[in-house]
This record gives C-alpha cells, structure tokens and sequence, in this order.
C-alpha cells in the first residue's frame, strides 16, 4: 500500500462519496489551490478525457472530478473505468463519508431532496446509497470522514493530505492608502503609520512620494519607525503561516497614513519586500500616491 501511495498523482484527483458529505465544499476548495474541477463529468467521457490530459491537449495542470449518484451510469461503469485509466495514470479517488445521523441532519437542514427519490425517508435513502456505494468505497485510495468536522477543519484536512504547500502559495496584496480618502473595503488586515514622522513638514519632502530615496531615508530613520517595522513584521509573520493552513488564498493588507503619499508608501513598500522574501506572492499597490 506504502508503493501504491507513493505512485497516485496528486494532480489528477476524483472527488465521490456519499451524498451531504461534502464533496462540493471539497471541489470549491481544490479550485482555490488552483484544480480545475468538473462536476459529474459522463462517466464514459473519463478516459477521452484523461488522454487528452495525459497528451497535454487541454491546458490544464491539475484537474479534480467530482462524480457521485446523480450522474446515471456512476454505479455501473466508474468502476470499470477506474480499472481502465489506472493502466494509464495514478488518479488519487477521495471518498467522502459521515454517519447516517450527520447525513439525514444535512438533509433536513437544508431541506434539499435527496438524489434518491424513490425511498420513503431520508434514512431509507441514505442507507440505500451507502450500499450501492459500498464498491466505489473500497475501491477509493482515501476515505475522509465529515462527521464532525467543520468547513475549516475540512480544509486545513485537505492542505495537509492532498496539497503539496508549495503549490498554496498565497496571494498578497499590500496595498498603501490615505485615511482622509478612506479605509479600503476589501482589507483583511490595516497598519496606521500616522505617529511616524511626516516628510509632509519638511519642505524639501512634500511633494516628493514615499518612493523617493530621501523620503523612505527620512521616514525609516526615526526610531519608532525601526520598532513599528520590528512589530509588524512579527505579527505578519504569525498570521501568514496560519491563514495558509486555513486554506486562505489571498490576503490584503493595508497601510495607512493621512495622504497616502509618504509614510503608508514607504511601509507599504518595506512590507512587501519583507512578504516577497517569505516566498508569498506579493503585488504592491499605492491607491492615492497621486492625488
């Protein structure tokens, strides 16, 4: 089994499992670490489909397929199909499972009709899917269980068993603005650099920008400027690692001073070079430089 894991290929991946379990949670997160997903593709369409990636005639990297009952021939031929393209590549199969009691809450909570109808309750569904199921289960390499697990844990779940950390790498946009202009909408996170010292007052800085030498030397100088940027640094450097473990693909950080001329600009730019060394992907954007 160790030889069969080492050889599954974590760039092709099929998403199953009981209905409720959440697969669609699952298909919704892969897309955020850059899959391309396809919900209940034919299933005799699977093997076109792998040749095609296989001979790289689509330009996708990473594909993940979610199929489950709805899709009419599931039962009868993925199984035969599985067979089939495991001669050709090592697709990694997720099987999604929870207990009946969590399921038939799902359903009733959400009051969705279950993809099988012709049972008198909820439970008679669910106990009938988990049988018909029962051979796609034994045939998955992974099988996760949702009973108790919330979005976020179901994330962080699959980050550390199906996501190389290399490919999470986050997004980052640092952007510098002015408070008199106001906080940008979409921050998750806001330094104010407004008790730094303000090259507005210096005459020979005023109408110069925090992307000037002089300006950044003038601002980065003073001492409480040294301890902000010591302070920033680490409590960027706590919340990172943990928004990647959350399963968060992009942050938006933003620095503030009064115009959005001088000192948000110089820290904005400080910061992302400090990101940027951390391996983040980093864009830097000053939103009211020029106004």
């Amino acid at each position: 089994m160790a030889k069969l894991k080492r050889l599954l290929d974590d760039r092709f991946l099929i998403i199953t499992g009981l209905s409720g379990s959440g697969k669609t949670s699952v298909s919704r997160f892969l897309e955020d670490f850059g899959y391309y997903c396809l919900d209940n593709l034919p299933t005799k369409l699977i093997p076109n489909f792998v040749d095609l990636w296989k001979r790289r005639e689509v330009e996708i990297e990473k594909v993940a397929l979610t199929m489950d009952i709805r899709e009419a021939g599931f039962l009868t031929e993925f199984p035969r199909v599985l067979r089939r393209i495991r001669q050709e590549i090592r697709p990694r199969v997720i099987f999604l499972d929870a207990s009946d009691e969590t399921l038939i809450k799902r359903f009733s909570e959400s009051r969705r009709p279950h993809p099988i109808k012709d049972r008198g309750s909820i439970r008679e569904s669910v106990a009938l899917e988990r049988k018909r199921l029962a051979e796609i289960k034994n045939l998955s390499d992974e099988v996760i269980n949702t009973t108790d697990t919330n979005i976020n844990d179901l994330k962080k779940i699959l980050i550390r068993r199906f996501v190389q950390q290399s490919t999470v790498r986050m997004q980052v946009m640092v952007v510098s603005f002015g408070y008199k202009y106001g906080l940008p909408m979409d921050s998750d996170l806001v330094f104010d650099t407004r008790f730094l010292p303000n090259p507005f007052y210096v005459d020979e800085l005023r109408d110069k920008t925090g992307k000037n030498a002089k300006v950044r030397a003038y601002v980065t100088e003073a001492p409480e400027t040294t301890r902000f940027v010591q302070e920033m640094f680490r409590f960027v450097d706590y919340l990172m690692p943990n928004f990647v473990e959350e399963g968060k693909s992009y942050v938006t950080v933003a620095v503030g001073c009064t115009g959005g001329k001088h000192r948000s600009v110089v820290l904005a730019e400080i910061l992302g070079e400090h990101l940027k060394d951390m391996k983040y992907k980093v864009q830097v954007n000053h939103r009211d430089i020029f106004k």
